[in-house]
């Protein structure tokens, strides 16, 4: 496992390096040589940022904690990588897919119960035909952190979010 660790407004002192490499380093008996590991640390007003991503084939490990204390954000942000990685494994397990990305000893672990998914509740709704503005407005009014609609421009069901940083996104169908 090939560890690439990177600072944004923060200087990656030996001690930062040191408990990242023993933390995220628990997570090598996981992965094969050849599997890169990007930790990026950084630091923004009164709070400690630590994002971690794996490119696996066909998908990404990625998370991401938040603390006051960046060796307490180091210590988050390890139990939820290791948490994904069980339920990533499982799901390989369940469709037969290739796992190379990962090393044969974790692969030939027990399989953990993966748990069960229940909804609890489902709503249906008209779609109003808008644009991604009045989306937004509607998604505000509402006080949700999403919003179904239809484009009135391309006639597609898209998706408004609101980001942590008060911005917003937009998801459109890709064919």
């Amino acid at each position: 496992m090939n560890l690439v660790i990177s600072g944004r407004n923060i200087d990656i002192t030996e001690g930062l390096r040191s408990a990242v490499e023993e933390k995220i380093g628990k997570l090598e008996r996981y992965f094969n040589d050849s599997t890169e590991v990007n930790v990026t640390l950084s630091t923004e007003k009164n709070r400690q940022k630590i994002e971690v991503t794996i490119p696996m084939k066909g998908n990404i490990i990625r998370a991401e904690e938040t603390s006051t204390d960046m060796y307490v954000s180091i210590d988050l942000v390890e139990e939820v990588i290791e948490r994904q990685l069980r339920k990533y494994k499982n799901k390989l397990i369940d469709k037969e897919q290739n796992a190379k990305q990962l090393s044969q000893a974790f692969i030939d672990e027990d399989v953990f119960e993966e748990e069960e998914i229940e909804i609890i509740r489902s709503k249906r709704f008209a779609i109003k035909p808008m644009d991604p503005e009045e989306a937004c407005v509607q998604m505000e009014l509402l006080g949700h952190n999403f919003f179904v609609f239809r484009n009135a421009d391309t006639d597609e069901v898209n998706v408004v979010y609101k980001r942590k940083s008060k911005s917003y996104g937009l998801i459109e169908p890709e064919y």
